[in-house]
């Protein structure tokens, strides 16, 4: 026999239950719920809680994420000129080195080409021209 298992209820809504935790509910609703609780503290608050079926660590998490999400909307990027110029000294970086790493991976691929054709010196193996 299978043992009972606890039915989550929507949020919002009490009586219809529904295979949702608050960590798999959509924005709308958490933000619905941070909404509705701004305001309620003590016993009121743990009943709203309790009500949607949610911990205090939870709605101060999603108060944080959507404060966080609200701050970074309304700010600009950075134009500090030490910032750009470090941005244009890595990116210089970054041309060269990948200039370095396309050239050995083409001297890489020539040398297996002259390996193939010659055959490697080192390992005493004939290439197609040695009889």
């Amino acid at each position: 026999m299978e043992p009972e298992r606890q039915q989550e209820v929507q949020p919002g809504n009490p009586e219809a239950p529904v295979s949702k935790r608050p960590e798999d509910w959509e924005w709308e609703d958490k933000v619905r719920v941070v909404m509705e609780a701004r305001g309620k503290k003590g016993e009121d608050l743990g009943a709203f809680l309790r009500k949607e079926g949610i911990h205090e660590v939870q709605l101060r998490d999603w108060e944080m994420g959507i404060r966080g999400a609200l701050n970074k909307r309304g700010r600009k990027p950075s134009r500090n000129p030490a910032d750009v110029k470090r941005v244009k000294e890595l990116e210089r970086e970054l041309r060269r080195k990948e200039k370095a790493l396309a050239e050995t991976a083409a001297l890489l691929v020539l040398k297996k080409k002259v390996d193939a054709i010659w055959g490697d010196a080192d390992d005493g193996t004939k290439g197609k021209n040695d009889k």
